[in-house]
């Protein structure tokens, strides 16, 4: 039986474990039982009644958080020449095409967002292998192959994040960092759940939210009440 630490003891002594909380509530909770030395993200899991097997019920969409994530967004953009300029004055941390696709044939995924352009992703489809188990493959669902670069880099150092059902129908997102303001994790998880109910497939039947919990890194998962998310 694995023994538990005293700080994992008192976070789980503030949460009622039968208790199914209001957003708002949760939110205020998950930052006070958080006890990280660093500035720890808070994330969703959103369970759907949903079978990602099939195609018509698969569940994938993009939003931006009004609060942003909290976390630095590395974004290499794949582009020409003539987008170069366009690109770095976005704020993208790096910009070419060649010489970053002889790096990641080599291994280099040292980003978390790739943007590219449609004339050149026949270069950037060859680094399927490497860039799509890394959820690192631009795709134009995501808004990640455009023509406007500089765009596509502000929208996601704003805020803007993909997501998409895993193969057991749950949805995970990170919303913020503790550190946010309780309000502030509300709006951020909000927009996200709202999103998520927009997308619903017309073919999914029964319960679409089963299930929706907040936590933090290190912390317990606290479940939060699916009707509070509208309120």
């Amino acid at each position: 039986m694995v023994k538990l630490t005293k700080k994992r003891k008192e976070a789980l002594s503030k949460v009622e474990k039968s208790k199914i909380y209001q957003l708002t509530e949760a939110a205020t909770v998950i930052k006070n039982i958080t006890n990280t030395k660093f500035d720890s993200s808070v994330d969703l899991d959103v369970r759907l009644g949903v079978d990602p097997r099939k195609a018509n019920q698969m569940v994938r969409g993009i939003v931006t958080l009004p609060h942003g994530t909290g976390k630095t967004v590395r974004v290499l953009v794949l582009c020409t020449p003539d987008k170069e300029d366009e690109a770095k004055a976005a704020g993208a941390d790096f910009v070419g095409l060649d010489e970053f696709v002889d790096k990641i044939k080599g291994g280099w995924t040292d980003v978390d967002v790739i943007i590219t352009m449609p004339s050149v992703m026949p270069k950037v489809g060859a680094l399927g292998k490497i860039l799509g188990p890394r959820g690192l493959m631009p795709n134009p669902k995501t808004g990640t192959v455009t023509m406007e670069v500089g765009k596509a880099v502000q929208e996601v150092k704003a805020g803007k994040i993909d997501f998409k059902v895993d193969k057991y129908g749950i949805i995970h997102s990170s919303v913020g960092k503790v550190s946010f303001d309780a309000e502030k994790i509300v709006e951020n998880a909000r927009e996200l759940l709202q999103t998520i109910i927009k997308l619903k497939p017309s073919s999914a039947k029964g319960t679409y939210v089963k299930s929706i919990y907040i936590s933090s890194t290190m912390s317990p998962g606290i479940q939060i009440e699916p009707k509070s998310i509208t309120l």
